[in-house]
């Protein structure tokens, strides 16, 4: 067996990097727009306000989050997440991975996050819709939902927010899915998404990377599974305790 650090790895970058060139020379030829394209703000808005008007749904999401080192050395962690909302105000979400197996419950009135492995659970009083829970979370517990920005019903306002340059990037396909890339600007970080193409204009890609960090690291959640006719019970949103499970405060931001 050759080491990672051997002619096989050495030729496996080799073709990497002559398919990345051929890329690269195929964008290069194309001059990057400045400002914003209408057309991308147009398949933009298509897919968030479409998303927003789905009352119930589930998506299963695949995540990466790189991490860099001190040394400048990226390393990759992965999740994945099973996410069930009901507007205006629950949402499930269950995430297993390398780093993380959580389990995150909004039913209303309280945002429950829930630790399986340590059977630890912390439980606040929470705003009476998903969007100001979303914000809540994210501003007063640092705190996350999986695909958060996407679930908000305000999500083009949100993702646009800061946006100084924006243009459609091709065609491409996700998940066997074809879409439309779109690919956008802010003063700290680019992102990019790709819209599923035809009547039901669903997210399917998201990117976004970090510019003001060093080495640029990038978190990815990919869609590989939607249901607009998702079959919820009593339990969905409701949390229940682990017989033995402790319950612990929530760490201030």
């Amino acid at each position: 067996m050759t080491s990672p650090s051997g002619k096989s790895l050495a030729a496996t970058l080799a073709r990497a990097c002559s398919i990345a060139a051929v890329a690269a020379l195929a964008l290069a030829a194309q001059a990057q727009p400045t400002g914003i394209d209408p057309e991308a703000q147009r398949l933009l808005k298509a897919s968030t306000d479409f998303l927003a008007s789905q009352q119930r749904f589930g998506v299963d999401t695949r995540n990466t989050l790189e991490v860099v080192l001190k040394s400048g050395q990226k390393i990759e962690f992965n999740h994945t997440a099973r996410t069930s909302v009901q507007r205006p105000n629950e949402l499930r979400a269950e995430r297993i991975g390398d780093l993380v197996q959580q389990l995150f419950v909004y039913d209303g009135k309280t945002l429950t996050l829930y630790n399986p492995k340590d059977k630890a659970f912390a439980q606040v009083a929470a705003p009476d819709t998903l969007e100001a829970m979303l914000d809540f979370a994210r501003t007063q517990l640092d705190i996350v939902a999986p695909a958060g920005d996407l679930l908000d019903k305000n999500a083009y306002r949100v993702l646009m927010d800061g946006v100084t340059d924006g243009f459609v990037v091709g065609k491409a396909v996700i998940e066997g899915v074809r879409c439309d890339h779109l690919a956008f600007r802010a003063p700290h970080v680019d992102w990019q998404i790709w819209v599923q193409e035809g009547a039901q204009p669903l997210p399917r890609r998201l990117v976004i990377t970090t510019r003001d960090l060093p080495n640029a690291p990038q978190f990815a959640v990919t869609m590989t599974k939607w249901n607009l006719k998702p079959n919820f019970d009593a339990q969905t949103f409701k949390f229940t305790p682990a017989a033995g499970a402790t319950k612990v405060d929530f760490l201030p931001r």
